[in-house]
C-alpha cells in the first residue's frame, strides 16, 4: 500500500433506535430536523418533543416486533463492509475505509467526523444511502457532515444513482426472486413502494418523486415482459398533503381489480420498520382483509452484489477513476427546474 491514498467513504443513512430506551430520543431527533419539521427552533423543538412522547407507545410495538430494535445498523455495517472489499478490490494500492454517518441515532454524524478525521484521509467520498436524492434525506445528512466535519482530504459528494445498472438490477433480480419462488402466480400487480414526502416539498423543487419514478421505470424495463406496476408511496404522518398514490390506496385498487400485489421496496436500500413491520404486517393484513388473493413483498437491497457494485462504481467515478465521473460527483439527469438538486448549476 505503500504510495497510496487513504480513502474514507462515508455512508449516509437515517439510523434507528438500538433498543426500546433509544425509541423517544430517535423521534425526538428525527422531528426535530428542520429539513422535516420546516418550523423556527423555538418551536419545532418542544413539538419535536411532543410528537415524540405521543408516538413513543406506537412505536415500541413497532420495534417490539423486530426484537425491540432496529436492524437498520447492523445492515449498514454489513453493506459497508461489503463496499470495502469491493473497493479494496478496485483500488489495492490505496487504504479504503467505510464509516457510518446516521442522521438520528448512533452512529450519530459528529462520531463518524471524528472517526474520519482521526483516520486522516486524502480523499473523503460522502456516499448516502438514499439512492433518490431528497431535501429531507441527502440534504440533511450533508448538512450535518458540512457542520461536523473538520478533517483533511478533498471531499466528494455522491448527490442521488437513481439509475445506476447495479441498482436496477438488484431490484430487478429480487423481485424476479420473489416471484418465482411464489410459483409465479398470476395476475399480480408490481407496487414500487417509496417513503411518500408532503406535496408542498416536492413543489418547492424537491427531485425526489421525479427519481423515484425514474428508478421504477428503469426495473421495469429491465425486468421486461408484460409486467402491470405502479409507483406508490407509504409511512404517512402528519395533516399535510402527500404524494400519492398512496400505497395503501394501490393496494385497495388491487383488490378492487381482483389482482394480487408483488411490493418493491424501491427506495430503500436496508431492511427496517417500514419494510419489515409496515409492509410485512400492517400492509399485508390490509390486503387479506381487502380480499387480495397474493401478497408478496420483495427483499431490500441489503448486500446484494450488484447493489454492492453500483455503490462502489459511484464511488470510483466520484474519486473521476471511471466513467461517469460527472452524475456520482454531482451531475444529474433531472432538469434544472428540480431547483433543490445541489447540483443544480451543473444541470445540462
Amino acid at each position: 500500500m505503500s504510495g497510496g491514498r487513504r480513502i474514507a467513504v462515508v455512508l449516509f443513512n437515517l439510523g434507528g433506535p438500538d433498543g426500546p430506551e433509544a425509541v423517544r430520543p430517535f423521534l425526538f431527533n428525527l422531528f426535530n430536523d428542520p429539513a422535516i419539521i420546516a418550523l423556527p427552533g423555538f418551536v419545532r423543538t418542544p413539538l419535536a418533543r411532543l410528537i415524540a412522547s405521543r408516538r413513543e407507545q406506537a412505536a415500541q410495538a413497532n420495534y417490539a416486533i423486530m426484537g425491540g430494535r432496529s436492524p437498520l445498523l447492523p445492515e449498514t455495517e454489513a453493506q459497508a463492509r461489503a463496499l470495502e472489499a469491493s473497493l479494496g478490490a478496485a483500488l489495492p494500492r490505496d487504504e479504503v475505509r467505510a464509516f457510518i454517518a446516521m442522521r438520528y441515532w448512533k452512529p450519530f454524524t459528529e462520531e463518524a467526523a471524528r472517526a474520519v478525521e482521526a483516520f486522516d484521509p486524502d480523499e473523503v467520498v460522502l456516499l448516502p444511502l438514499y439512492p433518490q436524492f431528497s431535501t429531507t434525506t441527502t440534504a440533511s445528512s450533508l448538512k450535518a457532515w458540512t457542520a461536523a466535519y473538520r478533517g483533511a482530504g478533498r471531499v466528494r459528494t455522491v448527490c442521488c444513482y437513481p439509475d445506476a445498472a447495479g441498482l436496477v438490477e438488484a431490484h430487478a433480480e429480487l423481485i424476479q426472486a420473489t416471484w418465482e419462488t411464489a410459483g409465479r402466480p398470476e395476475p399480480v400487480r408490481l407496487l414500487f413502494s417509496a417513503h411518500g414526502l408532503p406535496e408542498k416539498v416536492i413543489a418547492a423543487g424537491d427531485p425526489y418523486q421525479a427519481q423515484v419514478e425514474r428508478t421504477a421505470a428503469a426495473v421495469a424495463e429491465r425486468l421486461g415482459g408484460s409486467w402491470d406496476w405502479q409507483v406508490c408511496y407509504q409511512s404517512r404522518v402528519g395533516p399535510l398533503k402527500w404524494i400519492g398514490p398512496s400505497t395503501v390506496e394501490a393496494i385497495g385498487q388491487a383488490a378492487r381489480d381482483g389482482v394480487g400485489v408483488l411490493i418493491s421496496p424501491i427506495a430503500f436500500v436496508s431492511e427496517h420498520v417500514e419494510t419489515l413491520v409496515e409492509l410485512d404486517h400492517e400492509y399485508a393484513e390490509l390486503a387479506r382483509t381487502a380480499g387480495v388473493d397474493v401478497y408478496l413483498r420483495a427483499p431490500a437491497l441489503g448486500v446484494a452484489a450488484p447493489f454492492i457494485e453500483a455503490l462502489s462504481h459511484v464511488t470510483l467515478s466520484a474519486l473521476c477513476l471511471s466513467e461517469g465521473a460527472q452524475t456520482a460527483a454531482g451531475g444529474r439527469w433531472c432538469g434544472s427546474q428540480l431547483c433543490k438538486c445541489p447540483a443544480g448549476e451543473k444541470a445540462a
